[in-house]
């Protein structure tokens, strides 16, 4: 048989000594680790939530045109950021985009909420549910102005344009039917007068015109009917036949270029517009404050410098029905138009 060490007999008497003692029971409670679950991952945000809107953590933003380049003009909107803050306690700031382009998808991201639009990017922030219009800037006691679509009267085209009474004499269905397989005169592609009001006039009457020739502004358009050789004929503002220019150029010119069919007055200036971002008793609040803050001396010039605007009329998006209609009629990308801008 094999011998245990001796060390491992030593452990086995020491053992049953202290099993026959009565030693006090000693209890030791050993903290365990508490484990704080993860949670589910579907339950973790994608974004950290923002302050509200208008704080100074999270302001509204007043963006300028983006021809607002001189330091006057920014320090004119900084005043009515102050104005702003003074009459609603509301934080707002100011940014100069570079481009409508920009401004429109500043509009998308939520980097600006009080913009003035001109009538090409305010169709399309409109279409792209960002604004709401608030007011209209007005030009010559107006807000809105019109086109018209104009022929040589070599062109044996028949005008259902009165000039005696300044009214047509029948609906666009029967005016602009000859138009069909005719070619007409642009001016740009991004002229709401001179090109997208117009194209949605002929498409929602159904007619088809040939391929247009773009000839680079409202005056080329007059000029190149007047001369003929070009296209049949144009649309321009009215009424852009007695420019200056082309009037002593062309003395004979409204003899000449006649007046085939006006549409209404149905374009904007351009529309002071506030963010869908912005709660409506927020935008109400806003839209209540303008006309106070233009009464005061520091307001209507601040205004004014920062936005060329000596007057505004309060408006809503039902006032340029007719103008979207007829944009949406167009079939135009706007978005790709406005990069052109």
């Amino acid at each position: 048989m094999k011998r245990k060490p001796l060390l491992l007999v030593l452990l086995l008497l020491f053992s049953i000594t202290l099993a026959n003692c009565n030693l006090p029971q000693i209890s030791i409670s050993v903290p365990t680790e508490t484990l704080i679950p993860s949670p589910p991952t579907a339950d973790i945000p994608t974004h950290l939530p923002t302050a509200e809107l208008g704080l100074a953590e999270n302001p509204l933003i007043l963006a300028l045109a983006p021809s607002a380049d001189s330091p006057e003009q920014v320090n004119a909107a900084r005043e009515l950021a102050a104005q702003f803050l003074e009459q609603t306690g509301y934080v707002v700031v100011t940014i100069v985009p570079d481009s409508y382009a920009s401004l429109v998808e500043a509009l998308e991201n939520g980097n600006a909420h009080i913009v003035l639009l001109d009538p090409l990017s305010y169709a399309l922030a409109h279409q792209q549910d960002l604004v709401r219009a608030q007011y209209a800037v007005v030009n010559d006691e107006k807000i809105k102005y019109g086109m018209q679509f104009i022929a040589p009267r070599k062109s044996g085209l028949v005008p259902y344009f009165n000039p005696d009474t300044g009214a047509n004499s029948a609906d666009a269905s029967v005016a602009l039917e000859q138009f069909n397989d005719k070619k007409p005169c642009w001016s740009e592609e991004t002229s709401p007068s001179g090109y997208m009001i117009p194209l949605g006039i002929l498409n929602q009457a159904q007619v088809r015109i040939r391929p247009a020739a773009f000839v680079g502004g409202q005056t080329t358009v007059v000029r190149s009917l007047y001369v003929g050789g070009v296209c049949d004929f144009g649309g321009t503002y009215i009424d852009a036949r007695k420019f200056p220019s082309l009037e002593n150029e062309y003395p004979d010119l409204i003899e000449q270029v006649l007046v085939i069919w006006q549409a209404p007055e149905i374009i904007p200036y351009a529309v002071l517009a506030f963010s869908t971002n912005m709660s409506q008793p927020m935008r109400d609040l806003f839209a209540g404050v303008i006309p106070a803050i233009l009464q005061t001396e520091a307001g209507n010039a601040a205004f004014n410098t920062a936005y060329g605007i000596e007057s505004l009329q309060g408006v809503n998006d039902g006032d340029f029905r007719e103008f979207l209609v007829y944009m949406e009629e167009s079939r135009l990308d706007l978005a790709a138009l406005i990069t052109k801008e």
